[in-house]
């Protein structure tokens, strides 16, 4: 099992057809795309290699993808908005043997790391292309490992969750059986970063001959977002919920072809989905995953979505095909409904472990389950509600209190845009907590909002006002820098 067969049928089967665009422009049918890959394929050396790509979303990622699979080589995804320091702490972690950078990022981390470093538009980059193309991978271990992410870091130095052929097929599997069903007449809208959700998408829509349409635009501009779904047909796309955010503040309805979002990577509030809803109707689909067990938890179905109350909208549903999904007690046994515990899950899209990081892979996987750090509760009907992750949970005077749960009645406020609540230490409860405010409503309309809504305790002691809250370049809000605030 190689994933370079995805891209080796769809070639033989819609050979002629638009492959891989940036914004309205063709530039190259699948016969090309999957020559191309081949070509690159040939020159990349011994398998098992690790092929790292650090680069804005552009065309060349889709190829070096299925080159590095058809080279039985492994795919190391960076995410462009890191420091080229960070970044070399990455190469150097994998043994990186060289990295494919976009111009920009090529000119910045190559005097930092001692990888080489290949700009995507240089001339070694042509010479490869005119090499003869490899053979097409037969006889791939589907063990073998395909794509080695490393998680955001959001909570310190980055881990290598490590991904085989047989992962991401089980991820790509998942994906159609559950959330869509593209064909050769549909498209995938590049808008969130390929070195992430984005780009863990290519192989579903790959194998369905669906063209792959990358923005051309470096970031997430919405207006050219919606206007792309207006141009390509049967559009699909990973967004995050910020993202999905920044689409309902244009004002536009939603464009003909727009088909499905699917958005994860971060809490999508109640509120905040109602709102989406209104304004592009019913093309939402919601999933849970991290990067140990790639895009594929427990998800929301679109029809999930329809006429559904608060409490269905703020869960983030029920397992995935082919995956168990458990809540656990302090004492590991099973948590009944309506019990919060910690969540884990098991089957064929989780990691092997953790690349050269044996102590933190035994933490990880214990008794075939992957401990996923998040903390949440199952109802009686089978839905997952998120509560937060653990390290997140404020303990003030002995009792748990969930920041998301706060967070949530934060936002039903109409002077609150965004909201963020941490735990600041305190000599009396050891624990208090603390709101961060983008938003016009003061301390007083705050404190009576919630207090109509939630318990006394729950309430934040300190309301603090900023522009904008932090997040890493998927839309996930960084709690570490706000306790840093207070700190």
């Amino acid at each position: 099992m190689n994933l370079f067969s995805l891209l080796d049928q769809t070639a033989a089967r819609c050979a002629d057809r638009g492959a891989v665009f940036v914004g309205d422009r063709q530039l190259h049918t699948w016969r090309e795309l999957h020559d191309r890959a081949l070509r690159l394929a040939a020159t990349f050396g011994e398998p098992g290699s690790r092929i790292a790509i650090a680069s804005e979303n552009r065309p060349e990622i889709v190829e070096l993808m299925f080159a590095a699979w058809a080279a039985e080589c492994v795919v190391v995804p960076i995410n462009y908005k890191l420091h080229p320091r960070e970044m070399q702490q990455i190469l150097e972690d994998a043994g990186a043997s060289r990295v494919f950078a976009s111009p920009k990022i090529a000119a910045e981390l190559t005097p930092v790391t001692d990888v080489p470093v290949e700009p995507v538009d240089s001339a070694q980059y042509a010479e490869r292309l005119a090499h003869a193309p490899a053979e097409v991978p037969r006889d791939t271990d589907p063990t073998r490992l395909a794509w080695l992410f490393y998680t955001s870091g959001t909570t310190g130095r980055s881990k290598g969750a490590m991904l085989s052929h047989r992962n991401l097929m089980a991820m790509t599997v998942a994906h159609l059986a559950d959330f869509d069903s593209p064909d050769e007449n549909c498209s995938l809208v590049h808008g969130a970063p390929m070195s992430h959700g984005s780009g863990l998408y290519i192989p579903p829509y790959v194998s369905r001959g669906a063209r792959q349409v990358i923005p051309e635009s470096a970031g997430f501009d919405p207006n050219e977002f919606l206007d792309l779904c207006e141009r390509h047909p049967g559009c699909s796309a990973f967004l995050a919920p910020t993202m999905v955010q920044r689409l309902v503040q244009t004002g536009r309805s939603c464009p003909r072809e727009l088909r499905t979002i699917v958005y994860g990577g971060g809490p999508m509030y109640v509120e905040s989905l109602k709102k989406a809803i209104a304004a592009f109707g019913h093309i939402f689909v919601q999933l849970y995953g991290q990067g140990e067990a790639p895009m594929t938890i427990t998800g929301l179905r679109r029809a999930d979505h329809i006429d559904a109350d608060d409490a269905t909208l703020g869960s983030v549903g029920y397992p995935r095909s082919g995956v168990d999904v458990a809540v656990l007690r302090e004492d590991g046994s099973f948590a009944g409904p309506g019990e919060i515990g910690e969540i884990v899950c098991r089957g064929d899209v989780v990691m092997s472990g953790y690349w050269n990081n044996p102590e933190a892979t035994a933490a990880t996987l214990q008794n075939g389950w992957l401990r996923t750090g998040d903390m949440g509760s199952f109802d009686e009907r089978g839905y997952l509600t998120l509560r937060d992750r653990s390290k997140d949970v404020v303990i003030s005077g002995g009792s748990n209190i969930y920041p998301r749960e706060v967070e949530e009645v934060l936002l039903e406020h109409p002077g609150v845009e965004e909201a963020g609540v941490v735990g600041a230490p305190d000599e009396e409860w050891g624990e208090v907590v603390v709101a961060f405010i983008v938003g016009s409503a003061t301390p007083e309309e705050l404190d009576a909002h919630l207090l109509d809504r939630i318990a006394r305790f729950k309430r934040p002691k300190r309301y603090i006002y900023i522009d904008e809250l932090p997040k890493n370049s998927y839309g996930k809000v960084l709690k570490r820098e706000l306790r840093a605030r207070l700190a």
